[in-house]
């Protein structure tokens, strides 16, 4: 009885994400060979986020220079200018 609500929750889950049924079935899939291979714990891993080396002073300091030139720059004009 337990494994069936937890399997509705974790379609809940998904639907609540607006993903599609075939979406849900992969993402099941994908769940179910992690725990097959090993995996014990249900949370999430932790994630990496930015780079650290996107953060740089170097890198703010030319990105407010380029921003400072001209404020209606896109972000795509933005990375062009500091590629330069």
């Amino acid at each position: 009885m337990q494994r069936t609500i937890e399997q509705r929750f974790a379609i809940k889950f998904c639907a609540g994400l607006e993903k599609s049924g075939t979406d849900t079935l992969g993402a099941i899939h994908q769940w179910h060979k992690l725990f097959k291979n090993g995996r014990e714990s249900v949370k999430d891993e932790p994630c990496a986020g930015w780079p650290s080396t996107s953060g740089t002073d170097d890198n703010m300091q030319r990105v407010r220079e380029v921003l400072n030139s001209d404020r209606r720059l896109s972000m795509r004009m933005i990375e062009l200018a500091l590629i330069r």
